[in-house]
């Protein structure tokens, strides 16, 4: 049973941080690229930032400039993303998805192998 589940999401007032992780079970992050993507009500599915499966390359999106970043723990077998001066615009559901095609390069949502359900973020003071 292949699984990613997503975690970390809560309530944030705007210009704080949290970071969100997205965790792999039945298979191996090391053969996958990782994406983050989130999508607020009423809204289409934005596509976040990239990580590549051997860790090396990194690609924004552009939907959050800089503010985001991601990185991977090959023994926990996560991807993580940090999140800074959050704003209330990024209240959204963050969902992370795994492409066995292990690159950064942007593909169509439906190339995707592997999707978590999402981890819900609110940014609200």
């Amino acid at each position: 049973q292949v699984q990613l589940v997503e975690s970390g999401g809560g309530l944030v007032q705007p210009g704080e941080s949290l970071r969100l992780a997205c965790a792999a079970s039945g298979f191996t992050l090391v053969n996958y690229a990782v994406t983050w993507f989130r999508q607020a009500p009423g809204k289409e599915r934005e596509r976040l930032i990239t990580i590549s499966s051997n860790g090396i390359d990194t690609r924004s999106h552009g939907a959050v400039g800089g503010r985001f970043a991601i990185s991977k723990d090959n023994a926990k077998n996560t991807v993580y993303l940090r999140m800074n001066a959050l704003k209330s615009e990024d209240s959204a559901t963050y969902q992370c998805a795994a492409s066995r095609r292990g690159v950064v390069v942007d593909i169509p949502d439906f190339l995707y192998d592997i999707w978590g359900q999402g981890t819900r973020v609110t940014v609200s003071s």
